[in-house]
Parts: C-alpha cells; structure tokens; sequence
C-alpha cells in the first residue's frame, strides 16, 4: 500500500509537510519490520520431558519404597529446593507427583517415595532396576523460605517434602520442631534418618489409640514460628482449625489428596463437539464427573496447580476441571 501526501486541513490543498514527515517514518519503519521478520528465527517447541533411569528400588516402610532415579549418561539433574517434587510419566502414560525427598545437593541422582494405594503407585512399586521413566521438572509448589523457627507437622507419606526441609533447617542452625505421625511406626517412611532428639516426636496412632488433634500436633509451637504440614486431609483439617489460636508466623500446606469441596453447587457443563449437557452436583468436582462420561480425560495432581487437567473454555481462557466450579461450555 501506497501513502499518498497529505494535504493540509485549511482547504488550502498545500501539502501538510509535519504529516509527509510521519508518512516518510512510517514507510521506513513497515519495510524494516518486513526485512526483519524474514531474518527471525522460527519458534522451536521446548522438550520439558526428562529421560530418567530406575537406579535402584528400596522398601521404606510397610507399602512403601523408595526409587532412586538418575540421568542415562549418570550426568547431572536439573536442581531443585526442599519441597519440590517431579511429574513423573509411568511407562502405561499415567502421570503423578511425588516430592523429592534425596539430598538437593546431589545432582546425579533423585529420590521419591510412593506408598502403594492405587493403580498409579502400583506401578511405580513394579519398577525394577534399569527401567526408563520420564520426569518433568522439578516444581516447586510447596516452598521452603525463612530463617526460622520452624514446625513441621508429617503426616505418613507427607514426610517426603518435609524430609529436606529439616535436613535443610538443620544446615542452617535453625530453631526447629518436628512432629511426625502415621498409623504405626511400621508404616511411616525414614524414622530412621531423624535426629534422635527432643527436636522430633515420633506419634504413631496405634501407641495412643486415636489419631492425633490439630491441637496436639500445634503443641509447643515456638513464638513466631512458621508451619510447615504435609499429610492425609483430616490432619490438615484438624491443623488449619486449631492453628487461629496460635501465634504462627506463616502457614504453609500440602496435601496428596483432593481438597474437599465445601459449601458447592451443581451446575452444567456443555461438551461443545459433541453437544452433550453433564450435570455436576454438588459434592462432585467437574472431573469427577468427565471422568464417569469420559474415561480418558487428563488429570494428575487433582489440586489446580499442575494443569494436566485444563480444558479450553468457549470465550477464551480454561477450566482446571479438578477444582474449578461453574457452568461452562468446554473445548471437548
């Protein structure tokens, strides 16, 4: 396209010589951006898939083992900070996060534990030495920050992520409190690499009858502390309820379960391809129900933050199927 000259706005028909000025730049600046749009470089796709080998397989506790995993070449691994964890690709396409609970200042090699509850960490228990896996990350959606004091609250498996951070609270000379609970001392994971000292309290359930308070857990929080829980719903539950009447600095969770719905409401999702109306009741999350309708639908972390499960929406942006609520129209 061609910019003629243009004429001055008094009716005169003299050419507007500031305009001409601005049109000259333009021109300059359009065939400039043509000549650098050919010299730029095409957009490659990242690969976040890391290849990964099954080093070495070892049983923890009673249901659960520990995976000792490394690069092919033995090389090094993508750092990570205590509270991080990994997506891990099963050989069957399955994908799950599990902490990593090693030394983060070994980078040739990391360390998971899976406690065998379902199809995904049955799996993971059948890995044998040698075997390939895919990872990605590590992500961090549970960090560790501050100088201390520090109380950390495990519950059963929930000792992977808090695992480094005392390790980590430890190096730093920190002022810190661990409380670990499990069903019995026979199922909780890494007792054994606990400082044995008044630092750390071992609670299995069986030796007190019924499981431990939220108060209980709280018991001897240090002023100012922050808290750290990792652990089964009802522990959390019972932490978050009781925590109002402490004098905790920062607050810090994670669960390995879905949170719980509370106060929801039904609403309708309408399947855009197929047309087809799904009915989400209260007490059901939007995944709950694709996945009785659709058994192949995506999803790993089921807690809104790995987005395996997000869906495109009409109107633009997406629905996080396992926590979103609300009527939608979705991109399936």
């Amino acid at each position: 396209m061609t910019l003629g000259r243009p004429a001055r706005l008094d009716g005169s028909g003299r050419t507007d010589h500031l305009m001409s000025t601005l049109v000259g730049v333009v021109g300059v600046y359009r065939r400039l951006s043509r000549f650098s749009g050919k010299r730029r470089p095409p957009v490659r796709a990242v690969d976040r898939n890391l290849p990964l080998v099954v080093e070495a397989v070892r049983p923890e506790a009673e249901g659960v083992v520990s995976l000792r995993l490394k690069a092919p070449d033995g090389g090094p691994l993508p750092r990570w900070q205590p509270g991080a964890h990994i997506d891990l690709v099963l050989p069957s396409g399955l994908v799950r996060q599990y902490s990593l609970c090693g030394d983060p200042c070994e980078n040739d090699r990391y360390r998971i534990a899976v406690r065998k509850i379902g199809t995904a960490s049955g799996e993971v228990h059948a890995l044998t030495p040698g075997t390939r896996v895919t990872a990605r990350g590590p992500r961090t959606a549970f960090p560790f920050v501050g100088g201390g004091p520090f109380l950390f609250i495990a519950g059963g498996i929930g000792i992977t992520p808090i695992l480094p951070m005392v390790h980590r609270a430890t190096a730093l000379g920190a002022d810190w409190r661990l409380v670990y609970t499990g069903r019995s001392r026979e199922s909780m994971p890494f007792v054994g690499e606990l400082a044995d000292d008044d630092r750390v309290r071992i609670r299995p359930d069986t030796e007190y009858g019924v499981p431990a308070s939220g108060a209980e857990l709280l018991d001897g929080l240090p002023d100012g502390a922050s808290v750290y829980c990792c652990g089964p719903v009802p522990m959390i539950a019972g932490v978050r309820v009781d925590l109002g009447l402490t004098g905790a600095k920062a607050v810090h969770f994670e669960r390995f379960a879905p949170p719980p719905i509370v106060s929801g409401e039904p609403f309708q999702l309408t399947l855009r391809r197929s047309g087809r109306v799904l009915h989400v009741p209260a007490d059901r999350t939007a995944l709950d129900v694709l996945l009785a309708a659709r058994p192949g639908t995506p999803y790993s972390c089921r807690q809104g933050f790995c987005g395996t499960c997000a869906v495109p929406a009409a109107g633009g942006g997406s629905m996080r199927i396992c926590v979103d609520r609300g009527t939608a129209v979705l991109d399936l």
